[in-house]
C-alpha cells in the first residue's frame, strides 16, 4: 500500500497521515513528489519513504527513512514513450500529421523489404532450376539468414511477441478512450453553456 504527496521534504503532518494508514497496512510506502524544477538534477524528483521505529532520547518514535528504487518499463512502454517524444509538430503540422508520416515511412520500409525478399526468392528458384549459375557466396549469405529463423519461431518468442503486441494495443486503446472522454467532456461543456443560456431566457433548469 502506498500514498503520495507533494513537497521537497516530509513534514510532521505527513507522519500523522502515515500512522493513520498503518491501521490499514502495517508498512505503507510514502511517495513524495517534488514539484520544483531543478534543471541540473538528472534523477526523478521522487522520494520513496518508509517508516522505521527509532529510539530518540529514550522514547521510541517513528521517523521517515529514504528507500532506494529503480524505474522499470516494458519494451512496449519504452517504444511508445520514445515515439511520442519525437512527435513534435513542425511547420504548423499537428502530431497526427507527424504520426501519419512516421507510419508511412515504416510502411514503405516494410514494402521495400518484402520486394527484396521476393526478388531473392525468385533468384533462388531460378538457380535451383539451372536457369542461372550457382553462386556459393550468395548461398552462404542466404544460409546465414535462414539460420536466424528458428530464433523467431520458438514458443518463447511467440509468447513474448504476443505480450508486447497486446500491451501496445492496450496503450493505443487507452489513448483512444482518453480522446473520446475528452471529446465527450467538451461536448457536455458546450451543451451546458448553450442550455444554460436558453434556461435563463425561459426559466428552465440546466440539463446536466
Amino acid at each position: 500500500m502506498a500514498w503520495y504527496s507533494t513537497g521537497s521534504d516530509a513534514q510532521e503532518p505527513d507522519m500523522h497521515i502515515h500512522k493513520a494508514l498503518m491501521d490499514i497496512n502495517e508498512s505503507p510506502v510514502y511517495v513524495l513528489l517534488n514539484p520544483s524544477i531543478i534543471h541540473s538534477q538528472k534523477d526523478l524528483p521522487v522520494s520513496i519513504l518508509e517508516s522505521e521505529l527509532h529510539v530518540i532520547d529514550g522514547i521510541p518514535q517513528l521517523i521517515f527513512v529514504h528507500s532506494s528504487y529503480t524505474v522499470e518499463a516494458v519494451e512496449a512502454e519504452r517504444i511508445s514513450v520514445d515515439h511520442v517524444s519525437h512527435l513534435k509538430p513542425s511547420d504548423g503540422g499537428s502530431a497526427a500529421t507527424q504520426l501519419a508520416a512516421h507510419l508511412t515511412g515504416i510502411h514503405s520500409a516494410i514494402k521495400m523489404l518484402h520486394s527484396r525478399i521476393k526478388v531473392l526468392h525468385h533468384y533462388l528458384l531460378a538457380m535451383q532450376k539451372g536457369d542461372v549459375p550457382f553462386e556459393n557466396s550468395l548461398l552462404r549469405q542466404v544460409s546465414s539468414l535462414l539460420r536466424r529463423l528458428p530464433a523467431i519461431e520458438s514458443r518463447k518468442f511467440r509468447d513474448d511477441f504476443l505480450m508486447e503486441y497486446n500491451d501496445t494495443l492496450l496503450v493505443s486503446y487507452l489513448a483512444m478512450l482518453t480522446n473520446c472522454s475528452s471529446a465527450t467532456n467538451d461536448l457536455v461543456d458546450k451543451f451546458n453553456t448553450v442550455y444554460d443560456r436558453h434556461s435563463r431566457r425561459g426559466g428552465r433548469t440546466a440539463f446536466m
